[in-house]
């Protein structure tokens, strides 16, 4: 089997030796190099490139190294072109400790207490435990349900909500357009993990802000697209939220001048909660390439409908 990689070098040289050591019958080239073009089969990739077809005239599979594939066009790919997002236990695990570290942190009010350490303020304030803390997930996928279970186990009170119905046990969860209104109304601290589609464009904006309790936070690992900056620092000056933990932004990264990066009731982090770990990603990748070579079900393959 013929496959090219086109990501982070260094993760692409590991898997690479690796392959060739453990499943030779699999050749792993490295963007730029493709080999012969015409007996590429698989593309492992963030990016592909704009003329991918033309690239690749016989390419039967399409594999994202990331465990979304929102970077895709996928109206320019053909529909009958499989596309498929990374699923493994490295990003799964990344995203649990990314949003346990920024709701405990925003639990326990460090960045008031972050704050008070560059004031030179020492000052302590009311600890609720965290049966009294209400939080939100947004997004019920498999990171989000990982993340929502872990949260449970904390002894938080957590709910989560979705696009389409799930049951989890220990979580309120909600769904659909009918039911954002009372999921928000219930968080204290709303954790956004959804993927980026059409609808979750803009989503974080004034008006969902002001459907939280006042003084509420956000943590936001879905997509930078999602959330209206500038309603952010709105919500952010009138109180109406109180902290927010941001791991993605539009554009990535941001300009030097951009208030996000010096506000101070912002953690902001560079696109760092949930990366793929070279080993578990690989032996995730050489899973699905032996289902695809055998006919069967593949893991995480895009519905085109959904975009997710």
């Amino acid at each position: 089997m013929q496959i090219v990689y086109k990501s982070e070098p260094q993760r692409g040289l590991l898997w690479q030796q690796w392959l060739a050591q453990h499943a030779p019958d699999i050749q792993l080239h490295l963007w730029p190099e493709i080999g012969i073009a015409e007996e590429v089969e698989v593309l492992v990739a963030w990016q592909p490139p704009a003329d991918l077809m033309t690239v690749f005239p016989n390419l039967k599979l399409l594999i994202s190294v990331g465990a979304g594939a929102d970077q895709f066009d996928l109206t320019q790919l053909p529909a009958s072109l499989p596309v498929v997002r990374m699923i493994e236990p490295g990003l799964t695990q990344g995203m649990v400790e990314y949003v346990t570290f920024a709701v405990l942190g925003l639990h326990r009010d460090m960045p008031r207490y972050f704050q008070q350490q560059r004031a030179a303020q020492w000052q302590t304030h009311p600890i609720k435990p965290p049966a009294q803390r209400r939080v939100g997930v947004m997004g019920l996928g498999e990171l989000g349900q990982a993340a929502i279970q872990q949260l449970v186990s904390l002894g938080f009170d957590c709910a989560g909500w979705s696009r389409s119905p799930r049951q989890i046990p220990g979580v309120q969860c909600f769904a659909g357009n009918q039911q954002l209104a009372d999921f928000l109304a219930r968080t204290d601290i709303l954790i956004c993990l959804l993927p980026l589609t059409p609808e979750t464009r803009g989503l974080l904006n004034a008006q969902l802000f002001a459907q939280l309790p006042r003084g509420a936070s956000l943590v936001q690992a879905g997509r930078g697209q999602q959330l209206v900056q500038g309603d952010l620092l709105s919500a952010l000056e009138s109180g109406q939220l109180s902290a927010a933990v941001l791991d993605v932004t539009d554009p990535e990264p941001l300009p030097p001048e951009h208030p996000l990066w010096r506000h101070p009731a912002i953690w902001l982090t560079p696109h760092i909660a949930s990366t793929t770990q070279a080993e578990t990603a690989l032996a995730a990748l050489l899973e699905n390439l032996r289902r695809w070579q055998r006919g069967e079900s593949l893991r995480g393959v895009i519905d085109r409908q959904q975009g997710y």
